[in-house]
């Protein structure tokens, strides 16, 4: 949730400090934060599928879709950091208005995950 939002910040910065500042802020929550939650997020799904064999994803559509979701977010957050390579390299293209629009995917997602996990709808 937060990296769209400094994104939001840093498009809107002009002065030198500023821009280096979230640069700073960005690296270190893709790099220390978000990347290692990730990693840490699939290993512990894929221990599960493993654990509990994949005869069970065949019966649970809603599963399926809940992961097709978290697959969706990695690319999410991979395209997130290809943005904060255009920013380090001085090329961002977008406006503070396209990361605000950008910062409610992550929240559309989780309240359709939180629905399919919760009431596990028969598809």
């Amino acid at each position: 949730f937060y990296l769209p939002r400094l994104y939001v910040y840093h498009s809107s910065s002009f002065d030198e400090t500023s821009i280096q500042r979230f640069e700073l802020m960005e690296r270190k929550l893709y790099r220390g934060i978000m990347w290692p939650s990730m990693l840490l997020t699939l290993g512990t799904g894929i221990g599960l599928i493993i654990i509990n064999g994949t005869s069970w994803l065949s019966q649970s559509p809603w599963l399926q879709i809940k992961i097709l979701i978290v697959i969706s977010l990695c690319v999410y957050q991979l395209y997130l950091g290809r943005l904060r390579k255009e920013f380090v390299l001085r090329t961002n293209k977008h406006g503070h208005i396209f990361y605000r629009w950008l910062n409610e995917v992550p929240v559309i997602a989780l309240i359709a995950i939180i629905f399919l996990a919760v009431f596990k709808p028969s598809l």
